[in-house]
């Protein structure tokens, strides 16, 4: 377990912009035998998610924010490839999200993990348009398309993306994911955008993608809000 001193150190150096201090934190943590991907799951994550709201209530500067989710994503590179590596799945998942910086990160650390867990990942980042994305899911055929990430305003964009691969219906056995942003903070936006799936974070998102969901119609909820279906726990924490 990583106690709780370790995330006021690591926040601290992280919003001064200490890139240095920040490291050091880090490879405290490693050479107390704290795998890689507990320090994903235990650090990196929870500290970029205490980042993206200190920057909604307005408690911390825009530039604090820039220089704290650069250097948390730089150490995530460190990290990457030191996560472990399972068989590969013959299983494959595209995943896109908004283009922001917190966003961005949040999405690479989901490819990350489902690298790490044998999946073939194309992880394509934010700032495209529905005609990218549907384009390259036309090529590359996923059995995943996750979208991580997305502002309220931003959300019709997703619906319209979501609307448009229902009526196209040239992948019917493709599942939508949804995680992160506005999806995590609004109840039950995502079936009411009509995606297959939710799960709030990385780990969470792999768990959901190894459960057997079928297929079904979907049904638009306006003033209904249903609940999200439960995700049993793995056995083991995630890629150990």
């Amino acid at each position: 377990m990583v106690d709780s001193s370790v995330h006021e150190r690591y926040l601290d150096a992280l919003l001064q912009g200490d890139r240095s201090r920040s490291r050091s934190v880090i490879e405290e943590v490693l050479q107390r035998g704290i795998t890689a991907n507990n320090v994903y799951v235990d650090i990196i994550w929870p500290i970029m998610e205490e980042i993206e709201k200190l920057h909604r209530a307005e408690r911390i500067t825009p530039v604090q924010e820039h220089l704290a989710t650069r250097i948390n994503r730089t150490i995530a590179d460190q990290l990457q490839n030191k996560l472990p590596r399972r068989p590969a799945k013959g299983k494959r998942i595209v995943i896109c999200c908004a283009p922001h910086e917190l966003q961005e990160l949040g999405a690479q650390m989901t490819a990350d993990f489902f690298e790490s867990d044998g999946w073939e990942v194309r992880f394509i980042g934010g700032g495209l348009t529905n005609d990218d994305i549907l384009a390259y899911i036309n090529e590359h055929g996923p059995d995943i398309l996750l979208i991580y990430g997305s502002t309220p305003h931003q959300a019709p964009d997703v619906r319209r993306l979501i609307d448009t691969i229902r009526s196209v219906d040239a992948w019917p056995q493709m599942r939508i994911l949804l995680s992160g942003g506005v999806f995590n903070r609004a109840e039950g936006l995502w079936e009411e955008i009509g995606a297959d799936l939710f799960a709030e974070t990385a780990v969470k998102a792999l768990q959901v993608a190894h459960q057997d969901y079928p297929q079904q119609p979907v049904l638009r909820t306006i003033n209904r809000r249903k609940k999200r279906p439960k995700v049993m726990a793995p056995a083991e924490t995630v890629g150990a």
